[in-house]
């Protein structure tokens, strides 16, 4: 926080300061639609813990974080620096690669839901979490969702023996720290959306629902980090070969099974 914040030589002065900030702030702004857990009743008055349940709060969290890969791409071409731009243009090519297969993935959540509210997604979750259901959806969006957040064994765009610090190469001081801050605030609300998704969300007994949803995204993020401590880098063709010939095929064929056993059980 007190380091010196360089601009350098030839960056663009109107882009390069913002830039950061992008991936952060559409991170934040998809919590607004993820419930915490049931309202509460403080004097008299109902409390929801969710500050917008949208109906279509699925599309708006989607939407919003294929937003965040524009503070990769501006802050890689505004540094005016190669190793920057490189880094950037990894970081699209994955993100844009993952981003489909993490939405082929939540196709038989809303199935099984009949709702993008993420409300009803819970509810839907009464008598079971759609992980018992639906775990090759989940494994799809758990990998999916361990490549947006660009950390080891995914962490192409920033290979530091590649490109220096990839798209991030020539920021310092605060601006440095809101890629990786944005980074860390990603990697927990892909952990709440995995929770909202697939693990029932704020439901479960004895203990009062939001130490529930917050014990669930803490185990999701514990894994997500165990995953970073063990696994080696990939290489950028076995990256783009996991997203585009493994995941993508593996989340439609998901969708085909699930609509044809749904509709022999329902008839």
């Amino acid at each position: 926080l007190t380091k010196e914040d360089v601009m350098p030589e030839g960056a663009d002065r109107l882009i390069f300061p913002y830039a950061p900030a992008v991936v952060a702030i559409t991170a934040l702004l998809i919590f607004a639609v993820i419930p915490f857990g049931e309202s509460w009743t403080i004097f008299g008055e109902e409390i929801p813990l969710v500050i917008s349940d949208i109906n279509v709060g699925l599309l708006y969290a989607f939407a919003l974080s294929t937003l965040g890969v524009y503070g990769v791409a501006l802050g890689g071409w505004a540094s005016n620096s190669k190793f920057s731009l490189l880094g950037s243009i990894r970081g699209v090519g994955q993100m844009i690669s993952y981003e489909i297969s993490l939405g082929l993935s939540l196709v038989p959540v809303v199935i099984l839901a009949g709702s993008f509210s993420l409300v009803d997604i819970v509810n839907a979750q009464a008598s079971y979490p759609f992980l018992l259901v639906q775990p090759v959806a989940f494994l799809v969006f758990f990998l999916s969702a361990a490549a947006e957040i660009k950390r080891i064994p995914f962490d192409l765009p920033e290979a530091e023996n590649e490109l220096v610090a990839g798209y991030h190469t020539e920021y310092s001081g605060m601006r440095f720290g809101l890629y990786f801050l944005g980074e860390y605030v990603t990697m927990i609300m892909l952990g709440s959306l995995l929770t909202v998704f697939f693990l029932g969300g704020w439901r479960g007994p004895l203990l009062p629902p939001v130490l529930w949803f917050s014990g669930k995204v803490i185990l999701v993020v514990f894994f997500m980090i165990w995953l970073r401590a063990t696994l080696p880098r990939l290489r950028y063709d076995q990256l783009m070969h996991l997203g585009w010939k493994v995941l993508i095929p593996v989340a439609l064929l998901n969708i085909v099974v699930t609509g044809g056993v749904l509709l022999l059980v329902r008839g």
